[in-house]
């Protein structure tokens, strides 16, 4: 049986790893609980065909097999096994009990100040392992962050990047989450591991039962990161400073992982660090009990050729105007206000450069009406990723 992450069934067996169930889904593929020959668990991501089939995607699969085998120890869940050269590529990691910090939030409700410097002293601790081995996460949220017994652990390098290397395109898939996105991230400038403290920054305000930018859609969340004051109402006041400085919209005034550390663990009172929340280990009888490592996401209803479940995107945010396209349609964005349409209402979605670096596209509905919107490019080479990338997520949902 074939095993792409959009196969029919349950596939029986992925490498040598016999399947379980599915943990969760998203842009890149599905994730599934498996077992070794030897019974112990691992979580196998497998990616979607249409993925594999670009030279560009398998590229950015192997640096993020090479991103966490480098970074190993305690922060993420180490890797046990992969092929990237598989006809779908597949990553198995070592299997991480525990809710992620989005279902611990859920479930538990806000934390208070104690468990969030503690929170975010691990974290920064994790950041400052990644940014150790010359990588940059870029995508840290609660739902990458695993809950153990032990703490903290930073899972998914799908877009982790070495911060010496020639920039890969993240063609197919969203290159960042909105409201944890850095403002240079969506603007298509160098991202270092400032971006990163930028989203530990969002997922603090998070942990406190709060939102930096607000709620609403992506686009709108986007474009608040970019142009907009974090909103601090839910964080303690000993921590807001400190989280206002990791939400600075300028990357070389946010403070460092390791300096992070220092400002989290010098309040009168803060303990050793103890474990964040305690999980009990799986039965080994039971796998079906666990927690899951994933949660996949179903808010969406595509049409086209888009699986419900994914969170393929293509956004750009210029200066004065930004665009989102995703399962759930288009969004336009500028000083006036932001125009959404769902994929039930547009006709076409059609795109030219115009010059350089100036990216128009025309957003025409089945009425009649047409909506423009032009996008500055900061560099030649972001408007060739935005025409490389446009035409792959067209195809996703048309």
């Amino acid at each position: 049986m074939g095993y792409g992450a959009d196969g029919a069934g349950l596939p029986e067996r992925i490498g040598g790893y016999v399947v379980e169930r599915e943990l969760g889904a998203g842009g890149m593929g599905i994730v599934y609980l498996a077992r070794s020959r030897g019974g112990r668990a691992v979580a196998v991501k497998v990616a979607r065909s249409e993925l594999a089939t670009d030279p560009h995607f398998r590229e950015r699969f192997r640096a993020e097999v090479e991103a966490a085998r480098s970074v190993g120890g305690f922060h993420t869940a180490p890797v046990v096994d992969a092929d990237p050269a598989a006809a779908a590529p597949w990553l198995a990691t070592a299997y991480i009990p525990g809710p992620t910090l989005a279902a611990l939030i859920e479930s538990e409700g806000p934390m208070d100040e104690a468990r969030l410097r503690q929170l975010g002293a691990a974290l920064a601790e994790a950041l400052a392992a990644i940014h150790g081995c010359g990588l940059v996460h870029r995508d840290l949220k609660p739902g990458n962050i695993i809950m153990a017994s032990d703490g903290p652990r930073v899972l998914d390098f799908g877009i982790a990047r070495a911060l010496e290397s020639t920039r890969l395109t993240a063609t197919g898939t969203a290159f960042g989450t909105p409201g944890f996105l850095a403002p240079e991230q969506a603007l298509g400038q160098e991202v270092s591991g400032a971006a990163d403290v930028f989203a530990l920054g969002a997922v603090l305000v998070a942990a406190a039962g709060g939102s930096a930018f607000g709620a609403g859609t992506p686009m709108g969340l986007m474009y608040r990161s970019v142009h907009e004051t974090p909103d601090l109402a839910a964080v303690p006041d000993g921590l807001r400073p400190i989280l206002a400085s990791c939400l600075a919209k300028n990357p070389y005034v946010r403070p460092t992982p390791d300096g992070l550390l220092d400002l989290f663990m010098c309040a009168p009172g803060i303990a050793t660090p103890s474990p964040t929340v305690v999980v009990p280990p799986p039965p080994s009888y039971a796998p079906s009990n666990v927690v899951p490592l994933h949660e996949a996401p179903a808010e969406y209803a595509p049409v086209g050729n888009a699986s419900p479940d994914t969170d393929l995107a293509f956004m750009a945010v210029a200066a004065e105007s930004a665009l989102l396209i995703d399962a759930m349609g288009v969004s336009l964005a500028s000083e006036a206000g932001e125009l959404q349409f769902t994929w039930a209402e547009i006709s076409t979605v059609e795109y030219a450069a115009v010059g350089p670096k100036h990216l128009r596209v025309f957003v025409r509905l089945h009425n009649g009406a047409t909506y423009p919107c032009l996008l500055a490019a900061r560099k030649r080479s972001r408007l060739r990723e935005w025409l490389t990338e446009l035409p792959l997520i067209l195809e996703c949902f048309t």
